[in-house]
């Protein structure tokens, strides 16, 4: 890179984190104002320009207060009060956030719980927020009957359609005023305090919901707004969930916090994608990596290089997909971002450096909370010296990434999970550079280069990446051994060729010959999809550390090809949702990606 190249990276990214800057400036803790303050002004200065185009349907920034506004009086009438939570378990539309931007105004939280779930995993999100009430969508009836009639203390309510044992909430809101509610009944809320409840699945057990303050709300939604260049005139893309804070905050905020508007889909389509972007003349989308394995996999389409974009931004976005998508797709820039929806540390690659994740140079590196220690990778923690602190890594060392915790910074701040004291003290390390430090756990490897550009390598622990999805293994294995016949489960992630993240397989221990029509339909009913293992392998006896744990490595090493494992290997057939033995001829078909998941 010659010397000019190089002052032009610096003044774009001095010049980004300074308007980034200018946007999160006023946001604190201790602020009285709250997200729908915020956005009500928002709304009020857009009232007749449009803020969602969904479905052929165009909702205008009054139109979307206005509906905000009915699902506030809703709350007051059914008595729920300041601090109470609300699960809302609904697809994409627009009432999804009309609902919880809606309740925000009377200060309920709104716990948004991922609409692919259901049985013993559903009932977990919602009853871990301790929530009063549960909005479901009519679309999500047979993952709700899974769990209906096991919540006797939470009043439900059904939008779209009556489901069984619910109230009917269209015609409840149907009687609401769309005026304003009072701001009394949040009045006495700071911006520390939660608004909403977004789940991650951590590194262990059942997704934890963790708490987004008002101002980290705020915050997340600004985060992209100078990097992607966005303002008053873009069109958001969003085809991503919005229970996910990339989506439904990110995405959605980059769009109202400008007065821009947000073309929302139900889900996202690779057919379907390019016809979007270029017959609603999108210039911004947002995306996670598997989103991409998906275009770049797709036949071309005609419309492909025919866009209006000028970027996009998202995470997860392998360097090899990444580097197709760049010269098939010709978007000008592509925004990487780094961070996790309850941690404190968060980054962005302004530039579109390939493959890096974010950057700090050294210069600017005492204005960054981000650390990378050494790790020790056979106990799965950051390594103490001598005197029993940890150490930086060195220049393309790979390490954990940490972030000190500070209570008066927004982009500092851990607030933790929702009624799990446990899960929250073990993202925290303590004692880390000097006694007293205090720092966050990402639970994420990386490592920086010499000028500054992080790069993803890996998840610690037990956790895996698979359909844009963390699955925990323990979660899994504990849902495998419920099956008859099954003694043990070790669970882990395999790599697939053709695919992000890593495939589901199992290790199993089985005490007697199993049903496998039976155990395929038992996963998929008790797993979400995202969950259900690809693999299974069938051992006499499980491979265990001194300490007995479950070795993985080696088995993760191994991979899943029949004729280097001596092994029974079953694999989940897409086309028949059957689990079936894994042939030579199978494999072969999976590697050169004639056969894809």
């Amino acid at each position: 890179m010659g010397l000019f190249s190089s002052i032009q990276r610096e003044l774009t990214y001095i010049s980004t984190l300074r308007r980034t800057n200018e946007w999160i400036k006023d946001l604190s803790p201790e602020s009285t104002t709250l997200l729908p303050d915020h956005w009500e002004s928002i709304c009020d200065q857009n009232n007749p320009r449009p803020a969602i185009i969904f479905e052929g349907k165009t909702w205008t920034y009054g139109q979307l207060d206005g509906r905000a506004n009915l699902y506030a009086h809703w709350a007051i009438s059914i008595g729920l009060k300041t601090g109470d939570v609300v699960a809302l378990f609904m697809q994409n539309r627009p009432d999804y956030l009309a609902a919880w931007y809606g309740l925000a105004k009377v200060g309920v939280i709104v716990a948004l719980i991922n609409h692919n779930l259901q049985g013993p995993s559903l009932l977990h999100c919602i009853t871990i927020a301790k929530s009063k009430a549960a909005i479901i969508g009519f679309e999500l009836a047979d993952l709700w009957a899974s769990v209906d009639g096991q919540l006797p203390d939470v009043s439900i309510w059904s939008s779209g359609g009556v489901l069984p044992h619910s109230n009917d909430l269209d015609r409840a809101l149907n009687a609401q005023s769309n005026k304003r509610p009072s701001r009394a009944y949040r009045e006495m809320l700071l911006a520390k305090d939660p608004c909403l409840y977004v789940y991650t699945s951590g590194t262990t057990g059942n997704p934890k919901a963790a708490c987004l303050s008002h101002a980290r709300t705020q915050a997340l939604s600004r985060s992209f707004i100078a990097a992607t260049k966005s303002g008053p005139n873009d069109r958001v893309y969003c085809p991503l969930p919005i229970y996910h804070a990339t989506g439904g905050i990110c995405a959605v905020g980059l769009a109202f916090n400008t007065g821009a508007t947000l073309l929302l889909r139900r889900r996202f389509s690779a057919t379907q994608f390019w016809d979007d972007i270029v017959d609603q003349e999108c210039t911004i989308f947002a995306y996670i990596g598997e989103m991409f394995r998906y275009l770049v996999s797709a036949p071309i389409h005609p419309k492909e290089r025919s866009h209006k974009l000028k970027s996009c931004f998202g995470n997860g976005l392998r360097q090899d997909v990444w580097a197709r998508a760049q010269e098939r797709f010709k978007i000008p820039l592509i925004v990487e971002f780094y961070g996790s929806t309850e941690g404190n540390v968060g980054m962005a690659n302004i530039d579109g450096k390939l493959g890096a994740v974010g950057r700090i140079p050294s210069y600017l590196k005492k204005k960054f909370n981000v650390e990378l220690v050494r790790f020790d990778f056979e106990h799965e923690k950051p390594l103490r010296n001598e005197d029993g602190f940890c150490e930086r890594c060195g220049v393309d060392e790979v390490g954990e990434a940490i972030g000190r915790i500070d209570d008066d910074n927004i982009r500092a701040r851990f607030d933790g999970y929702a009624n799990d004291r446990a899960g929250s003290d073990k993202k925290l390390l303590r004692d880390v550079f000097e006694y007293g430090d205090l720092w966050f756990r990402t639970g994420d490897l990386l490592r920086q280069d010499k000028l500054g550009y992080f790069y993803f390598v890996d998840r610690i622990g037990d956790t895996y990446r698979w359909k844009s999805e963390n699955v925990s293994t323990n979660e899994v294995g504990e849902v495998l051994c419920m099956f008859p016949g099954i003694d043990q489960a070790n669970v882990y992630g395999v790599d697939v060729p053709h695919t992000d993240g890593r495939a589901g397989m199992a290790v199993i221990l089985a005490s007697e010959l199993l049903d496998l029509e039976a155990l395929s339909t038992y996963v998929r009913s008790e797993l979400p999809g995202f969950a259900v293992p690809v693999f299974l392998r069938f051992q006499p006896e499980m491979d265990i550390t001194g300490t007995f744990k479950y070795r993985k490595l080696e088995l993760v090493n191994e991979g899943f090809n029949p004729s280097q494992i001596h092994d029974p290997i079953v694999w989940m057939n897409p086309d028949t949702q059957l689990y079936e033995p894994l042939t030579a001829q199978v494999y072969d078909a999976i590697q050169s990606g004639h056969i894809r998941f």
